[in-house]
């Protein structure tokens, strides 16, 4: 593991998805219906990662993604890169769009992706577009089990698991190969899948193992169409978090009123803490005296020098020009605080 791809107090970074532009909007309705060529699809593509690119650079973060406009919501495409797995319709069709509304996929033989997730794509567009950090998130094996069904290949869900750990840490090593120095793994709460906490810690171990980066855990609690999907809450995950080999927790705070920030402090937990204080799941939209506000509440539980500033989740689900107005605050605040601590922006 490598040390921070930052120096200086409070860094900010994105979760890691960017919200899509208008014009790769149009274009997905075309792709999807078949209209545009393979060039086309590209180009597309491309101009949306470089537009994500622009936005993050402009809104000044520290550290960007490539927007992860080729993703098909948050982790849909990475299941046709996957083996062993056959598609099912969604359990609901009528009514509001939600968990119960996207596809599932019965597991009918051993999961692997001989060609990886793509991942390692995205790092190389982004690398070639910027001179800042790029960080690279990738869904864990607990996430990705969640739209899996056991239809045959496995007899029990832990060994397909461990399997899905085993797809992730070859990515996430990929990555590193092609010269990614931060990565990330984003897990939803383990309520969600009513795993133990020292469980999915263990998972979580196996899939960043030999990896040589900077790495990230996102704990999300869920965000599809701005919803959570699981009780919204750390207390419990806290003792076995101290286990888990990542450099840096990224968790959500500012959806919750800064709930738990006093419990994360009095835990001492060894881990950097990335605190999310732009509440991506409402359309508010923060000052930069709101933000500094919600950093201090950090910042007197935590030591600053072991504070980043992000958003509660990614940004796909949020309008691209709230998202942008989000993110000037993000870095306007962390800079108001660091100035407070003794350090320029």
């Amino acid at each position: 593991m490598r040390a921070r791809p930052v120096s200086g107090l409070i860094p900010t970074a994105p979760v890691g998805s960017h919200a899509l532009p208008a014009l790769y909007l149009m274009a997905l309705d075309r792709i999807r219906a078949g209209g545009l060529g393979e060039t086309d699809v590209r180009e597309a593509l491309e101009d949306a990662s470089q537009l994500a690119i622009t936005d993050q650079e402009r809104a000044g973060l520290d550290v960007v993604s490539d927007g992860e406009v080729r993703r098909h919501d948050f982790i849909l495409s990475f299941y046709g890169r996957l083996t062993g797995l056959r598609e099912a319709a969604p359990a609901r069709r009528l009514g509001p769009y939600l968990y119960d509304s996207t596809p599932f996929w019965d597991v009918v033989e051993p999961v692997t992706a001989p060609e990886g997730l793509g991942t390692v794509e995205e790092f190389q567009f982004a690398r070639g577009r910027t001179s800042r950090p790029v960080k690279v998130a990738c869904p864990g094996p607990l996430t990705l089990n969640q739209a899996l069904r056991l239809a045959g290949g496995y007899r029990a869900r832990d060994e397909l698991l461990w399997d899905l750990a085993r797809v992730v840490n070859a990515e996430l090593r990929r990555l590193c190969a092609a010269g990614c120095e931060f990565v990330q793994v984003d897990e939803s709460s383990n309520a969600a899948y009513r795993a133990a906490p020292g469980r999915m810690v263990e998972l979580f171990n196996r899939t960043v193992e030999g990896v040589d980066a900077y790495v990230a855990l996102h704990l999300c609690f869920g965000n599809l169409r701005g919803r959570p999907h699981s009780p919204r809450r750390y207390g419990e995950l806290l003792p076995a978090l101290r286990h888990a080999n990542a450099q840096v927790l990224m968790l959500e705070f500012a959806n919750r009123e800064m709930a738990e920030v006093a419990e994360i402090g009095a835990a001492d937990l060894p881990q950097d803490i990335a605190a999310g204080v732009i509440d991506v799941k409402s359309s508010y939209r923060e000052s930069p005296a709101d933000v500094a506000d919600r950093l201090r509440q950090v910042t007197r539980c935590v030591p600053p020098e072991r504070v980043w500033a992000v958003p509660d989740c990614g940004l796909w689900e949020t309008p691209r020009w709230v998202a942008v107005r989000k993110l000037h605050a993000l870095t306007a605040g962390a800079g108001i605080v660091r100035r407070e601590l003794g350090q320029g922006s």
